[in-house]
């Protein structure tokens, strides 16, 4: 297969499926539900291969939590569907209306971005997922999965085409890439793909950014924090602490490192410590620490760590302030959280940490399109521009001015025969 080839198709293609109403859009994702209830059997044989080579691999179990395709996981994407269908037309929304003058109108209008390219970790669920947004955001969408879930990527992404197909949407508007050398084809098109986004290590994005004309959006590592403040509730931060580290550890929503004010440490690491180690997870921690808990001891410079693993990096601060800085110098601006009743700290905290995702007295793990209500996320954006966050349909379209005359020219302005009032509509 020819990505160059293909990914011209699809960009005359974009057009037809961003002309395509929003009862049809829906049809398409029903029929997508549908068809992957009714061939649930075959995804799961699919993914029993995957597992069993992941298996032989010595993939560790962390990960391979990642790769498993089962009945939850279909259930959730499904779900993911179901909300996705209730939610409004993200196009044809119009931000801004203006009469610029009498007969000459403006608009700008939403519309999607065109042809994607999404290249994602070896998750099955996140290519449902994507298939899906893209689908409801009238994308075309270029797919390219990690090669350790390749036979339920294959299942899974033929049954989502074939229903679009059979919705009526044009077939050029979904392509599934399987080979590794399609990555470099697919970042030559910029003729053709409007954004790249790729989900993986930074190592990984940091390479598409420098190979590549295209736009790119996304993120790589998922260095997230918890700051235990001295006025937390013991009651409210234990369970906190342990689900955003083993809820689902090998996410990149899962908290990385603790960092607790110094003023409380010798009362609540004790607990902590106890609680940790009953759900199997190893702390690391500076000498401080050690010398409260006992643990692996790490540098004060060790904490820019993705450990994806049952890991918890702690160290000890002294306020707010030196939480926050030590968030923007070591943390991957994804999702950050303080535990905290003093609502001062809270909105210090949430002012000052730049990060996509803030939160007070709540898990790093809501970091998530569907925990959002957005239906599902194509990933979590950790630049500025565009988008930020856990990115749903908003993210994936953008927008267009239409201006309405009845024969204007500029030179009738330049000449001051006509004047511009500009009137909010």
């Amino acid at each position: 297969m020819n990505i160059k080839d293909e990914a011209k198709k699809m960009k005359f293609a974009a057009p037809q499926l961003a002309a395509a109403s929003m009862e049809q859009r829906n049809h398409a994702l029903e029929l997508v539900a549908e068809t992957l209830q009714d061939h649930a059997d075959e995804i799961f044989a699919a993914n029993a291969k995957d597992m069993a080579a992941a298996d032989d691999l010595g993939v560790a179990p962390a990960v391979q939590k990642r790769l498993k395709f089962n009945e939850s996981k279909l259930q959730d994407v499904l779900s993911g569907i179901a909300q996705l269908i209730t939610l409004p037309d993200p196009l044809g929304k119009t931000s801004l209306g203006r009469e610029l003058d009498e007969g000459l109108t403006l608009y700008r209008v939403s519309c999607p971005i065109g042809v994607i390219g999404i290249i994602f970790e070896a998750r099955p669920d996140a290519l449902v997922q994507i298939s899906s947004l893209c689908i409801k955001s009238g994308n075309c969408a270029i797919l390219k999965g990690g090669k350790e879930t390749a036979n339920t990527n294959r299942i899974l992404f033929q049954l989502i085409h074939e229903s679009v197909v059979a919705a009526g949407l044009p077939a050029a508007c979904m392509l599934q890439a399987e080979q590794h050398n399609e990555i470099s084809e697919l970042l030559s098109c910029h003729e053709s793909v409007d954004l790249l986004i790729p989900r993986g290590s930074n190592a990984f994005v940091q390479y598409i950014m420098n190979n590549t004309k295209i736009p790119v959006m996304g993120h790589a590592d998922g260095i997230c924090h918890i700051y235990v403040d001295e006025d937390f509730d013991m009651d409210k931060a234990i369970p906190i602490i342990v689900d955003a580290k083993t809820q689902y550890t090998a996410a990149c929503n899962a908290t990385e490192t603790l960092l607790v004010n110094r003023k409380i440490a010798a009362d609540f690491l004790p607990s902590l410590a106890k609680t940790l180690a009953e759900n199997h997870v190893q702390i690391r921690g500076t000498k401080e620490v050690n010398n409260l808990i006992g643990c692996e001891v790490i540098d004060d410079n060790a904490f820019d760590q993705e450990y994806l693993d049952l890991i918890l990096g702690i160290k000890l601060v002294d306020n707010v302030q030196e939480a926050i800085d030590h968030i923007n110098r070591f943390g991957s601006h994804h999702t950050d959280s303080i535990l905290t009743e003093n609502d001062a700290a809270a909105a210090t905290f949430m002012q000052m940490v730049d990060s996509a995702g803030v939160y007070q007295n709540c898990s790093t793990r809501f970091a998530d399109g569907f925990r959002y209500g957005f239906g599902a996320e194509v990933g979590i954006s950790t630049g500025k521009i565009h988008a930020r966050g856990p990115v749903g349909l908003e993210g994936l379209v953008t927008y267009k001015y239409k201006l309405f005359g009845h024969g204007q020219t500029v030179s009738q302005y330049a000449s001051g025969q006509k004047q511009f009032h500009f009137k909010d509509l």
